[in-house]
């Protein structure tokens, strides 16, 4: 196992530096990150060059790379292109803000949608089976956008009619609450709680319809009429031989949309105002600053990269047919 980790992170660095350099290239040769300084009346043409200058930007795209490369691995990322902000602090704090909302929503996820499909496949053709599928379709075709929106209306509505402040329609947390402790748990509860259930409606429902097929080819399969015919204990056929090898093709949907999410959770993050990463890209993107805008990249590059290694780990975990030579 420690040998196939070993060679599985050494195949990593290669994908990783060819990604970084299609990054940095589609980035810089995207737009003008100067436009704005030269469309500025009071800045002098000498000011302008020796900005030009001290961000390498009057080099080469392949020498600029090499910069760049040296800056994220000495500097962390270096400074933004305006301001000379640091940038690896900023992406650090989002980066947690974004590690809460979407482990929420993953784990809440996980949860309702496996057992939602186990039972579906057990009872199949039954009434919930058919309410779990009317309403997973629901999931799929509801837009994250539009679902989001009319949770924030109907909270909104709520408060200004019975004064209840059930959950939060922006921000992470209340000024009055910021801090630690039980009464800041709550309040940062009630923060990502539309969020959340926001980024769940559509999991819920992938997870759900992919355990309800995977648990009824494991249902059918030889080995579990096998264990049947050998009088086990239908509880124990379920769990132990059709449950645990029905988990194996979740794994790889659930890893890669941990990291995919990290990309994917900007929609939710913009709209419910959530200091986190996709909060923090649409800001860089509107500032016109490609560097935080590269290192975004570079860190959701690295999590789908890493959640993928992660899944293979677990299916020998899983599933002990599976061998790490």
């Amino acid at each position: 196992m420690l040998t196939y980790i070993i060679r599985r992170i050494l195949y990593s660095i290669p994908v990783l530096v060819a990604t970084s350099f299609l990054i940095f290239t589609f980035v810089s040769i995207t737009g003008d990150p100067l436009g704005r300084l030269r469309a500025n009346p009071n800045i002098t043409r000498a000011q302008y060059h020796a900005i030009e200058h001290s961000k390498n930007l009057d080099r080469p795209v392949i020498v600029r790379y090499g910069y760049w490369i040296h800056d994220a691995i000495t500097k962390k990322f270096g400074t933004t292109l305006f301001g000379q902000r640091k940038i690896w602090p900023d992406l650090k704090r989002v980066m947690w803000h974004t590690v809460q909302f979407i482990l929420s929503a993953i784990i809440i996820s996980v949860i309702f949608g496996i057992a939602i499909g186990v039972y579906s496949a057990l009872r199949q053709y039954s009434l919930f089976d058919y309410t779990a599928t009317t309403l997973s379709f629901i999931g799929f075709a509801t837009p994250v956008f539009w679902l989001a929106l009319m949770m924030q209306v109907l909270m909104v509505q709520v408060f200004l009619k019975w004064h209840v402040r059930i959950f939060y329609t922006s921000g992470l947390s209340s000024p009055v609450n910021a801090g630690h402790g039980f009464h800041f748990f709550i309040d940062r509860v009630q923060h990502l709680a539309l969020p959340v259930m926001a980024l769940c409606a559509l999991s819920i429902a992938t997870y759900s319809r992919y355990m309800r097929a995977s648990m009824l080819e494991t249902l059918n399969s030889d080995y579990v009429r096998t264990a049947r015919a050998k009088g086990l204990l239908e509880r124990r056929v379920i769990m132990k031989h059709a449950f645990r090898n029905a988990l194996i093709p979740l794994l790889t949907v659930v890893a890669i949309d941990f990291g995919a999410l990290f990309a994917g959770a900007i929609v939710t993050e913009t709209i419910f105002t959530l200091d986190g990463m996709g909060f923090y890209f649409i800001n860089a993107l509107s500032a016109s600053d490609p560097y935080p805008v590269m290192a975004w990249l570079m860190v959701v590059a690295t999590m789908v990269i890493l959640f993928n290694l992660i899944a293979d780990v677990l299916y020998g975990v899983f599933d002990p047919r599976i061998r790490y030579d």
